[in-house]
């Protein structure tokens, strides 16, 4: 029988949350359609120039898919596409104090893919964990939402 966690370890995690699953794809016009053909809703798209992508949220209960279309040959997301093709890009992670996990994570040698906190999408700040101190998955931070 799963034993419950303890009570300590329930509240130190109840302010983080997954905050999105990545996705790279070519098209959004095509990689949305799925979603919405099994009734789910898909936000206006938006651009971030500065990671060079255009995207869509789509909202899946407490979480939501993120599809990433490379708006340049050059960008991020083109140059996984190419390598992996389509898929999963990263896994986001909502945290309660960004800089003081970024500390965290300096102190105790995790790689960062860039040592500089971003805006991306609506606003949010983030900061990716490079796979190799991440168990090979591409991992972001965002700031959660006070």
């Amino acid at each position: 029988m799963a034993r419950a966690p303890a009570p300590h370890s329930l509240r130190s995690t109840m302010n983080f949350a997954v905050d999105h699953i990545g996705i790279a794809v070519k098209s959004l016009h095509s990689a949305r359609a799925i979603y919405e053909l099994i009734g789910l809703s898909v936000t206006d798209e938006e651009e971030v120039p500065a990671e060079q992508v255009r995207l869509v949220m789509v909202p899946v209960g407490e979480t939501r898919l993120e599809l990433l279309e490379p708006t340049s040959d050059d960008s991020v997301i083109a140059k996984f596409i190419a390598k992996r093709g389509e898929g999963l890009h990263h896994i986001s992670l909502r945290v309660p104090d960004l800089e003081a996990a970024v500390m965290k994570l300096k102190q105790n040698g995790v790689r960062l893919v860039s040592e500089k906190i971003g805006i991306g999408a609506g606003g949010h700040r983030y900061i990716f964990v490079h796979p190799s101190s991440a168990g090979g998955v591409l991992l972001e931070l965002v700031e959660s939402e006070h």
